[in-house]
């Protein structure tokens, strides 16, 4: 019974060492998620999955970063503040030409949230041909040089966007720039009526939008943490499609500035649209991206010149990732 005493301590203390050893395997590993503006429904999917513990669930201690017009989010991800973030092909693809370690993972939107919004009248976006347009000047190296070459849209038709709608409801021969969740509550907000929306993706403008970008470095070093943010991020985007009040309430906390009638109308054309679920979303799972899809956005770019097409069109991105994870609409 003397010699017990001694077995009993050194298995005691084998299975402490154990619980503790198991207790550090299962600590969460921490990721800093950067986004690309304040807190709008186009990010729900990424609040839902921290306001139901779906990060969690996964392994993942979540922050979200709120982006707005005077973040870099890419330069904070470069400078490794960030371990993920908001990004977009055409932005991607321009840093990688630069020499940038970047690399896109996943992508929220299967078609970029880009319209033109006009007055009831025309059917398709061809009818805009001899509408006075108020553009951005972003749209230079973006969807412009895409409607002069495939609708033969003019410079000369052209007149700049303030971010103000007002030129656009007094001119009833015009159409405005805009993102689907925007604009079109805008307009409908302060002019009562309904505009008829275009979504560039619908008529083929290619790049995909609002992806997931890492650094070479950190995807590397953190691989299986970004796999299990994509998978549950395309959870949490699942939950939000169907249920968006958790992800809604996170939202109007971190953007006060948010409306729960924008929020509603957001979330509505999100759905309509399937900009989330839609396309190869529905038999690859959400937040899908595909080779095809990227080197049509290569040889847009390339077309328009704005890209080298020393480039290799594969350098921006990688199917790695979501190509093990999928969660189906």
């Amino acid at each position: 019974m003397r010699i017990a005493f001694p077995i009993v301590r050194t298995v005691c203390a084998a299975a402490a060492l154990a619980l503790a050893n198991l207790a550090h395997a299962e600590a969460p590993v921490k990721l800093i998620f950067g986004s690309n503006w304040y807190a709008q429904a186009e990010h729900g999917g990424f609040y839902q999955a921290v306001a139901e513990g779906i990060y969690k669930k996964h392994g993942l201690d979540v922050t979200i970063k709120m982006g707005g017009p005077q973040v870099n989010v890419l330069q904070l991800l470069l400078a490794g503040q960030y371990d993920v973030a908001m990004g977009d092909d055409l932005q991607t693809y321009k840093g990688v030409e630069q020499g940038l370690p970047l690399v896109t993972v996943a992508t929220t939107f299967q078609q970029s949230p880009t319209v033109l919004v006009s007055h009831p009248g025309p059917k398709t976006l061809a009818d805009l041909k001899d509408k006075t347009l108020y553009i951005g000047q972003a749209s230079e190296t973006t969807y412009w040089p895409w409607l002069k070459t495939k609708y033969g849209f003019t410079d000369a038709q052209k007149k700049p966007y303030t971010f103000s709608v007002q030129p656009f409801l007094v001119d009833k021969n015009s159409a405005v720039q805009g993102y689907l969740a925007s604009e079109p509550f805008t307009i409908e907000t302060q002019g009562g009526f309904k505009p008829t929306v275009f979504l560039l993706g619908d008529y083929g403008y290619p790049p995909y939008a609002q992806t997931i970008v890492a650094t070479r470095s950190g995807l590397a070093a953190k691989k299986d943490a970004i796999r299990r943010f994509v998978e549950a991020s395309a959870e949490g985007w699942k939950s939000y499609l169907r249920n968006p009040a958790p992800g809604n309430a996170l939202i109007l906390k971190d953007n006060p500035q948010m409306t729960q009638a924008l929020l509603d109308y957001g979330v509505n054309a999100l759905r309509q649209s399937g900009l989330v679920d839609g396309g190869d979303a529905r038999a690859r799972g959400l937040l899908t991206m595909t080779d095809e899809r990227w080197k049509k956005t290569y040889d847009f770019m390339v077309q328009e010149k704005l890209l080298s097409p020393k480039v290799d069109y594969r350098s921006a991105f990688t199917t790695e990732i979501v190509d093990q994870v999928r969660v189906l609409p």
